[in-house]
């Protein structure tokens, strides 16, 4: 299990990025459309101009039931320890068990 200090740090950043995303995408948007290298750089201030930790970049995917932040498969969501737990007990269908 990891740590509840952890975790919320995590759904903090979600947060912070969900709040910036907009911001983010119209600025890009801009970016693209404005001929002259000196607005260009004025626009790309104002990318840098939000807090670090609501870049898209620093989010981690973590897993449902533990929270632990590596060996996560997209698909389901989990570890690979407890996706292995899940296989073992049969709770998941179509997935072979397999032995280390």
């Amino acid at each position: 299990m990891a740590r509840k200090s952890l975790i919320q740090r995590e759904k903090k950043r979600q947060k912070l990025e969900q709040k910036y995303h907009l911001m983010r995408r119209s600025s890009k948007k801009e970016i693209s459309k404005v001929p002259s290298l000196s607005d260009k750089w004025e626009i790309h201030g104002k990318l840098q101009s939000p807090p670090r930790n609501s870049a898209p970049t620093r989010l981690h995917r973590r897993c449902f039931s533990t929270g632990k932040p590596r060996a996560n498969y997209r698909d389901f969501g989990l570890s690979g320890h407890i996706l292995r737990e899940m296989v073992h007990a049969c709770l998941l269908p179509g997935a072979t068990r397999s032995s280390w």
